[in-house]
């Protein structure tokens, strides 16, 4: 199948002279950033209602032509816990001529892997949880019994020559247990780095992370080995703080950074977690910081702005909302032309 791509009839036309940042290049900082995009998975599965598959598979598809090289795709878990990702064998061949792009899914165990390999799957996720109550709540098992689960499943997939990332999830607060230690995030994050993740994701799953405590983290996992470009962040925006802690990892080094398109998602098994960091945020953020993205942030903003109208609401995203509400303005005559 070849996906569909945007037209222009497809965008809105006024976003076409939308204003972009000034760029004024801060010294320490990366040249240039990968946006793993999870809007399509991490966002939709939170969605109260199931989007269908061939709406997915284009807003995929639209993400890609905006310039996202790395687009996470679905779940390979069980419908009963996600239902919303239910449909990931239909949808995953729909995927097929993006060319160019990383097409990661998640696995919670081998029978997910199994499902995973069998589409053809070349980048695959295990989640795991730096605290033993959302461990318990996301996986059933304690986090050590977790961790054992996906040691076989990792391995799998490295002799597959399969990308492997872990998730991390809680890593700067858990709405059970409070304030989570840095060194119960550097143990679990050095155990999944020993049992041959390819890269890790830091979730701040509750959005509470400040960006002293984003520098210290990271430097703690540097000194137990852990090199910051196998670190990627993964931000939610509950207290506003995304963009400043995203600031401080990139002091520090990284240069990958999580973000869901149009502000998408949340955690259905953390009830106190809001929206993801949005992409366009980031992006306007990055840009004026003359961080090379590669991303288009005029399409991209459309796209977010075509899936909240199929979503029946605006979207969250503070850029998408700014330009829309800047391309509906009416212009207004000076008082010498009147």
């Amino acid at each position: 199948m070849t996906g569909p791509t945007p037209t222009p009839e497809d965008e809105p036309l006024e976003l076409a002279s939308a204003p972009l940042p000034m760029v004024v290049p801060t010294r320490g900082l990366p040249t240039r950033v990968r946006i793993h995009e999870v809007g399509a998975r991490d966002g939709l599965q939170n969605e109260k209602t199931v989007v269908p598959t061939e709406l997915k598979a284009e807003f995929i598809h639209r993400l890609a032509d905006a310039g996202l090289t790395t687009v996470e795709a679905t779940s390979f878990v069980h419908p009963k816990w996600v239902p919303q990702l239910a449909d990931a064998e239909d949808l995953f061949p729909l995927l097929g001529d993006l060319q160019g792009v990383h097409l990661p899914v998640l696995v919670p165990n081998e029978r997910g892997l199994d499902r995973a390999l069998a589409l053809g799957a070349h980048r695959v996720g295990v989640f795991a949880s730096a605290t033993e109550s959302f461990a318990r709540a996301n996986l059933n098992r304690t986090v050590d019994e977790a961790l054992a689960m996906f040691a076989p499943v990792v391995a799998r997939a490295r002799e597959q020559g399969v990308h492997v990332r872990g998730y991390l999830s809680m890593c700067f607060g858990d709405p059970w247990e409070g304030a989570v230690p840095i060194s119960k995030v550097v143990r679990v994050c050095r155990a999944l780095l020993d049992m041959g993740c390819d890269e890790l994701s830091l979730g701040d799953t509750i959005g509470v992370a400040t960006p002293g405590h984003v520098s210290a983290m990271l430097a703690a996992l540097n000194a137990v080995q852990v090199p910051t470009e196998r670190i990627g962040v993964h931000f939610h925006d509950t207290y506003g703080q995304a963009l400043t802690n995203t600031l401080a990892a990139l002091q520090h080094g990284v240069t990958t950074v999580d973000a869901s398109a149009g502000g998408l998602g949340g955690c259905p098994y953390a009830k106190s977690a809001t929206g993801n960091l949005a992409t366009e945020d980031l992006v306007w953020m990055l840009h004026g910081l003359g961080i090379d993205t590669g991303v288009d942030l005029v399409r991209l903003s459309a796209t977010s702005a075509w899936m909240a109208d199929q979503l029946g609401r605006p979207s969250p995203s503070r850029t998408v909302r700014a330009l829309t509400a800047r391309s509906h303005e009416e212009p207004t005559a000076s008082p010498q032309e009147q």
